[in-house]
């Protein structure tokens, strides 16, 4: 139940993509301290299908959607997110932002600004971050200080088959677009900022190796790729120093879980009037400018490919 005087946040979701179906949606709907009240999503028979099991409203403009929320929960494509983000919290609406949060780091660079002129609280699903497992990982990490390196591996075969195979934009950015945020994130969070990519190459199958030097003086490594064959997904990260080896591995908390955690954090900024948050949009804006120096360093010429702005939701 919703805390003694306080009423449930009224959310909208914007999406009906397979994430939004496993993830936002029944989280939303769980909490007790949020209410799912509108989709909305380009196809309204997918937003309907999404909406029904949790009573929620089919809004058949985005502006109909804003018009019945105080925060508004993200699943669509980076492309797609940014503008509409803009949007909301330009009107002023609290964000919950998938990663990576825009498209282009000038996209990112508005979104900062408009929830910064609007004082809106917000926070990207870095869903790593919120993992109980990671929380206690990351403050053993700080009662140390001089960790010397670090690496993380992530590997998976997402883009060979299954529901999440089909999204244009992942297969366009591969995992340095999807998976990549989430890897710099934990990196960055357990050495310290990450200030420059010492070396980067993509390989086949979209197996992507960097170096990233941090301001502490650290240096990590990092392997990616959503195209081996891999069953299970093979994620672990590790750093090291004067005080040993410590690995994160495994992640055995469901996403939902984490993302139930993410809403506390969120839900406490909102009624607490704070909008600055370690997973915050500037959190993601800091990634964002990290996949594009990557992807300058593999080729100058070279974007985070954009997906069409008609591509599929999550």
């Amino acid at each position: 139940m919703a805390e003694r005087g306080e009423t449930p946040l009224r959310v909208g979701l914007v999406g009906a993509g397979p994430w939004a179906r496993a993830v936002h949606a029944p989280a939303l709907a769980a909490h007790p301290r949020t209410k799912l009240v509108a989709v909305w999503a380009r196809r309204e028979s997918a937003a309907a299908e999404l909406a029904a099991p949790y009573g929620a409203t089919v809004a058949r403009s985005f502006k109909e959607l804003m018009s019945t929320v105080e925060a508004v929960s993200f699943a669509v494509p980076p492309a797609i997110q940014a503008p509409l983000a803009l949007h909301a919290a330009q009107a002023g609406r609290h964000l919950i932002l998938e990663k990576p949060i825009a498209a282009t780091v000038e996209e990112a660079e508005q979104l900062v600004a408009a929830a910064d002129d609007a004082a809106v609280a917000t926070v990207v699903v870095f869903l790593r971050r919120f993992a109980s497992d990671t929380i206690e990982w990351l403050d053993e990490l700080q009662r140390h200080a001089g960790w010397s390196g670090g690496t993380a591996r992530w590997l998976s075969g997402s883009l060979l088959g299954g529901q999440y195979s089909r999204s244009p934009w992942r297969h366009e950015g591969g995992a340095l677009a999807d998976i990549g945020p989430h890897v710099l994130d934990l990196l960055d969070a357990a050495l310290g900022e990450i200030t420059h990519v010492l070396s980067a190459h993509r390989g086949e199958p979209d197996l992507w190796q960097l170096v990233l030097g941090h301001a502490s003086g650290a240096t990590s490594t990092a392997t990616m790729s959503m195209r081996l064959p891999m069953r299970p997904t093979v994620i672990d990260v590790s750093v090291y120093g004067p005080h040993g080896y410590r690995e994160l591995a495994n992640f055995g908390e469901s996403p939902q879980d984490c993302f139930h955690r993410l809403l506390d954090d969120f839900l406490h900024n909102v009624h607490n009037g704070q909008t600055v948050h370690r997973c915050d949009v500037s959190r993601g804006l800091h990634i964002q400018r990290l996949i594009q120096q990557i992807a300058y360093a593999i080729a100058p010429a070279m974007a985070i490919a954009a997906p069409n702005p008609g591509g599929f939701p999550r």
